[in-house]
């Protein structure tokens, strides 16, 4: 028989189920790990499966510990909709952004000889008539 001509399979759900193992409750939430800030973002439900994110049910959300040193940013989740917003995937990134923004320094103590912060990110200046301080 075809699953073509309209047969249902049970073989693959349609409610997405909690990523830890042995668990079959729904998910209602999606872990993020962001290794380079130590950080683990917990918010909504994702949209779509994404590879290296964690869907929990509602118990094991609740119970998420990080390990020493890590900070947990958990995000609002409406309970009133429908399901995630449109806006979901930019305040998931606002909240990473933020947490990965380091604490505010003196201007003397900062790294570049501008007194911008560098890091794994690149100034790139906007006035090509300006020289450039690396030189």
């Amino acid at each position: 028989m075809s699953l073509s001509k309209g047969i249902q399979s049970n073989a693959v759900s349609p409610v997405r189920r909690c990523s830890r193992t042995a668990c079959r409750q729904p998910a209602v939430f999606t872990l993020t790990y962001v290794y380079a800030d130590s950080t683990a973002v917990l918010g909504p439900l994702a949209a779509y499966v994404e590879p290296h994110c964690y869907d929990l049910c509602a118990m094991h959300a609740d119970r998420l510990t990080a390990p020493r040193g890590w900070e947990v940013v958990r995000l609002p989740v409406e309970t009133a909709g429908g399901g995630p917003g449109s806006d979901d995937l930019e305040a998931l990134a606002d909240a990473v952004r933020e947490a990965a923004r380091p604490p505010a320094r003196p201007a003397d103590d900062a790294d570049g000889p501008d007194g911008m912060r560098r890091g794994h990110l690149r100034v790139v200046r906007s006035d090509p008539s300006r020289p450039d301080p690396r030189t």
